[in-house]
Parts: C-alpha cells; structure tokens; sequence
C-alpha cells in the first residue's frame, strides 16, 4: 500500500499536484498511490487535493487551522497503524518523544507530523517517523519535500523527495538573520 505524505500545504497546491503525478509514475511497488496522509496546516487542503485526484485522503488540522486540542488520526496498513498528526501540540520543535509515545499508546508503527517544514525519514525506538517538510513553506534551504511510505505485510519503505531532484533546480539559499527574522519566519511556532 502506497501514502503520498505532505504537510504545511497553506492553501498553495500547485508542486503537490506535480509531485503526485511523478510519484504515482515511480512508486516503489509499481502500484499507484493508494491513499494521500496530509499532516496539517491548512485541513482542507487534504481534502481538495484528494477530491481533485480522486485517491482517499486523510487530513488533520494544524495549528494554523486555529487547532488548539491534540487532533489525530489512525489509518491501518498492511505493516501496523500509523498515526497521522500536525505536531504542534506533541512539541515536535524540540524533540520527538511525546509523539513516539502517542504513537506507541494508540499501536502504531509509523507517526506522520508536520509542523516543522522540515523533512524527517527516521525510525526513533521502534516507530518510524515521517516529517514530509513542506513543498509551499520549506525550511531546509531547499525548494520543497513530501514523503512516500510503501507498507506491506514485511515492513516499511520509503523516503523524502525533493521538488528539485525531480524537476530540476537549485537550492534556494538559507536566510540569514537574527532573532527577530527567525520569529517572523516562524511565526507559527509560538
């Protein structure tokens, strides 16, 4: 079973689109997209974008979706559950482990987020989490990223693609600045 992972949308879909079209070309079974997991900010972008390409999605709400309670969601798979939330309020700009958990106490094997913009691929004590960064926002100094996660009976496959590695490109350099540049950058975070 195939997920197309996105997250921190912000109502801007355009390189979704194009990154779903060449993803479901080169998923890694050679099945198409089975299903779209977007982790928040902006919840009725999932639902646009699933609509739009007629593939079953799921959505949470962010915190810029005014979110003020903790909002997931569960979704079954062939390898286990997987947990499917924005982040902000399991604290994921400083560490993990309070999503882990929630991961861990709902039987999951996979955590999906967002929240950050930046891209995590990574299996933290037994729970692979998924950060897909943001194709609209990034904050990794490159132009954008979403996630593939392939699940099938003998675990689970994937990785983070790049907006650039896949339409060619070039980095976008970080911004510099000092504190009052970082809070406007990212002011979602406070």
């Amino acid at each position: 079973m195939n997920f197309f992972v996105i997250s921190d949308t912000h109502g801007h879909l355009e390189k979704v689109y194009d990154m779903f079209n060449r993803l479901s070309e080169m998923t890694i079974d050679g099945k198409p997209v089975d299903m779209i997991l977007h982790c928040g900010d902006h919840l009725r972008d999932g639902e646009i974008i699933g609509e739009r390409l007629a593939v079953p999605a799921v959505s949470v709400a962010g915190n810029c979706d005014g979110c003020r309670k903790r909002d997931f969601r569960v979704v079954p798979s062939p390898d286990g559950n997987i947990l499917i939330t924005h982040g902000h309020m399991e604290g994921v700009d400083y560490d993990l482990s309070t999503l882990r958990y929630l991961a861990q106490e709902n039987g999951c094997r996979a955590a999906c987020f967002g929240h950050t913009h930046v891209p995590v691929f990574e299996d933290i004590g037994g729970v692979l989490m998924i950060n897909p960064g943001s194709l609209t926002f990034p904050r990794d100094g490159t132009t954008g990223s979403c996630a593939l996660l392939n699940a099938t009976e003998n675990g689970f496959d994937g990785g983070i693609y790049y907006y650039e590695h896949l339409f060619g490109g070039k980095d976008r350099k970080k911004s510099r600045g000092g504190f009052l540049r970082g809070m406007i950058n990212y002011s979602d975070r406070f």
